[in-house]
């Protein structure tokens, strides 16, 4: 996948986990959510891992640090970054 569709993908995903995240709020058991918000939260953590892996990490959290900080590689947003 391109970096422009799986950025609209990982924005998408990341939507469903957040809207279904405060649906549970109000109704922690209702299995059906559950199953939902488990299913978009493994979609965004692939797609995630896919993005770092192919263009650079978009969270820090998501950054390789076993032998290099690989936060540093991307440009930054002021440099032409995303």
């Amino acid at each position: 996948m391109c970096e422009e569709k799986l950025l609209r993908f990982i924005d998408e995903v990341s939507f469903a986990v957040t809207d279904i995240g405060l649906y549970l709020d109000t109704h922690p058991c209702d299995k059906c959510a559950l199953k939902y918000y488990a299913k978009y939260r493994e979609l965004r953590d692939e797609a995630m891992k896919e993005y770092a892996k192919n263009y650079g990490p978009l969270l820090v959290d998501d950054v390789d640090s076993d032998c290099y900080w690989t936060w540093i590689e991307n440009p930054w947003p002021w440099k032409g970054g995303k």
